[in-house]
């Protein structure tokens, strides 16, 4: 029997992604229902390949003893383009179909508090110039209160 592919959705978070990975059907019944993976072979692994612009990287092979499980992938580059397939293996049965590709860019840090940041900055230059302006005002340099003599001028 060949292990069908696997469902795969992946989410991005900062620097990372977070992949939720649902084991195939199998075609296997006991006394009329349909059996699991699990139920059947109790554990499976899987392989993550990861391709980005650097190229493609297998991740180590994992472990899993559940139906509906999430991997994150963390420590990718902001702001790039990463795709990835899921490899569903059993220790008794090797033969699997890989999920199709898969593709999402990863979040940057930066994006997080960008605009509450630059708003800040802005206010804080705002007030230097408008009390920069008041004291040269206060000293009597723009906008005098009261005219110099001819003299002076």
């Amino acid at each position: 029997a060949i292990l069908g592919p696997p469902e795969v959705n992946i989410t991005s978070c900062p620097n990372c992604l977070n992949v939720t990975i649902k084991l195939p059907a199998s075609h296997f019944r006991h006394e009329g229902k349909l059996q699991s993976l699990i139920e059947i072979y109790e554990e499976l692994d899987y392989d993550i390949t990861l391709k980005s612009q650097d190229g493609e990287h297998k991740r180590p092979r994992q472990r899993t003893a559940a139906e509906v499980f999430s991997v994150v992938i963390e420590e990718l580059y902001p702001s790039r383009n990463y795709c990835l397939s899921v490899g569903v293996t059993a220790s008794l049965n090797k033969n699997s179909v890989p999920s199709s590709w898969k593709c999402v860019t990863a979040d940057s840090e930066a994006q997080q508090g960008y605009h509450e940041a630059a708003v800040a900055g802005a206010i804080c230059v705002s007030l230097i110039i408008a009390a920069v302006l008041k004291c040269v005002h206060a000293a009597g340099l723009i906008f005098p209160k009261f005219s110099l003599p001819q003299t002076l001028v």
